[in-house]
Formats: structure tokens, sequence, C-alpha cells
């Protein structure tokens, strides 16, 4: 029996050898995911949608550099480095670091964020009727919350792809996920509280 995984290896193979069908039902596949990867990453729907279009054509043109693994974590990172092309080009970029980093280049963790047993927001995610709602709190996250939250408990990826995706180190995305977690949750409970306020 075929299986997904087997299906998608196909079309990986017929598109690394210029069949264009192939990549066309890849695209299909992983179009949106690219699209809110980018759009948590720039915080523009404009740029995102551009990014997302660029990055499928360099996943078409680089597709013969793909050495297997997972095939939604390489065309994350296409997105990653197109998104940072776009921010370099528009002078975008940071001038000083988010937060403050160690010799390891890691941001210093507080053992409060860590220790935190906040469960996955995915959960949320499904059982909330209103998805649209609890997207648009995920908008407004920070981008560097927003992104990791999003590779980690929307796409569920794990953390070594996340980091390897954005860039960053292990302990970054461990952070800065238990911070984009708690601010979720914050905005959860207000949220509840004012829907609460309007019932009573």
């Amino acid at each position: 029996m075929l299986t997904a995984r087997s299906f998608e290896q196909g079309l990986i193979s017929n598109a690394t050898n210029g069949d264009l069908d192939a990549f066309n039902q890849l695209v299909l596949t992983y179009q949106n995911i690219a699209y809110h990867h980018a759009n948590a990453l720039v915080g523009d729907p404009d740029s995102a949608e551009d990014i997302m279009q660029e990055s499928l054509i360099k996943a078409f043109q680089n597709i013969g550099s793909f050495r297997g693994g997972s095939f939604r974590a390489w065309l994350l990172k296409i997105v990653t480095n197109t998104s940072h092309d776009l921010w370099r080009r528009t002078k975008r970029h940071l001038t000083s670091p988010l937060f403050p980093e160690n010799e390891d280049g890691e941001e210093f963790e507080s053992p409060v964020w860590i220790a935190d047993p906040t469960a996955s927001v995915e959960a949320t995610v499904q059982q909330n009727e209103e998805a649209r709602h609890l997207y648009r709190m995920l908008d407004e996250l920070p981008a560097f919350y927003r992104s990791v939250i999003t590779l980690i408990d929307v796409y569920e990826l794990d953390y070594t792809e996340a980091a390897e995706i954005l860039h960053i180190p292990l302990g970054t995305v461990k952070s800065r996920l238990a911070r984009a977690r708690m601010q979720m949750r914050d905005k959860l409970h207000g949220a509840l509280h004012i829907s609460l306020g309007l019932a009573g």
C-alpha cells in the first residue's frame, strides 16, 4: 500500500528530474504553510506572498540539492533565508539583539520560563471553534516569538528542526517558545474573561 510519505518521496524524485507537474503537487501541499511561515517572520501579508512565491521558485531550482529528510523543513528553511534576504534588501533588519546572549550566541534563559509546564497551544488550536481569532492573537506576537510557536505548536516540528530553519541556537528556540506560550496563554485568558463578562 502506498503511504503518504512514499507518495511524497515519489513526487520529490520526479520533481528532481524536472517534472513540473510533480513539483506543482508539492506546492499545493505546502504553499499555505510556506505563506504562514513567511507572514510569521515578516508580519506583512503582501511581503509574505512575495516571499512564498520566491521561495517556491528557489525550491524548484534547487530541489536537486535536497538530500532527504523532511521536505517541509527544507522548504521552510528556504522561506526563512528568503525572508532574511528581504530584510537585508529593505534595511529592516535589527541593529541590536532583541535579547542578551551569552558567549555561545545563545540567549540567557530564565528558569522561570523554561520550567513553566505550559501545554502546547496546539490543543487549544484544535479545540477553539474560533481558530481565526486565535490566529489573530498569534499575529499580535512579536515576529521572533510568532515564528517559533508557529513552527512547533502549529506545524508540529521539533525543536531541532525549528532551530535549523530559523538559524538560531536550540536554547534560543526553547526560551522563545516558553515566552511565546506564556504570552499566548495570557491572551487566551484575557479573551476568556472578556467573553465571560459579555455573557454575564
